[in-house]
């Protein structure tokens, strides 16, 4: 049974595990938000402009400073945030609709990310996706769309 959690849940089969010779289904909730991309923000301090560094893979974040994680990586908002408890955690994302005009605007495909920011109060979506990454799930001219993200 799924519960909602500030917004809608969508309960996924994801695993089987064994106990006791037993083949027990797990259940894995997925939460629905939306996702954007960005290129720069300010900080949770507003202290200055955080500029991600695409072409080296390298990003100065709320979780690691200067140290690179890649490009399929993404900001957490107050949503999930946790006073940074989601700093490294690895998030399944799929664009599941579009949030404007911009018609089907979903690949069909999921990315996994890894949370290295936070998306401070006002941002635009629940998860703020590298620019790569949104590329994979969504067409980057619709700039928002809804998805849904699993641990």
């Amino acid at each position: 049974m799924a519960m909602a959690m500030g917004g809608k849940v969508a309960t996924l089969l994801v695993v089987a595990m064994t106990l006791h010779g037993l083949m027990v289904p797990t259940l894995v909730s997925a939460i629905s938000g939306t996702a954007t991309f960005y290129t720069s923000y300010r900080d949770l301090n507003e202290r200055h402009i955080i500029a991600w560094a695409w072409m080296d893979g390298r990003a100065a974040s709320a979780c690691y400073g200067n140290v690179g994680k890649g490009v399929m990586i993404a900001a957490a908002s107050d949503v999930f945030w946790n006073n940074g408890g989601v700093c490294g955690k690895r998030y399944r994302v799929t664009c599941t609709g579009a949030t404007n005009p911009v018609p089907h605007p979903c690949t069909g495909k999921s990315v996994e990310v890894t949370i290295v920011d936070h998306c401070p109060g006002g941002c635009a979506g629940t998860i703020d996706l590298s620019k790569e990454a949104f590329a994979i799930i969504a067409n980057p001219v619709a700039g928002k769309v809804q998805v849904d993200y699993t641990p």
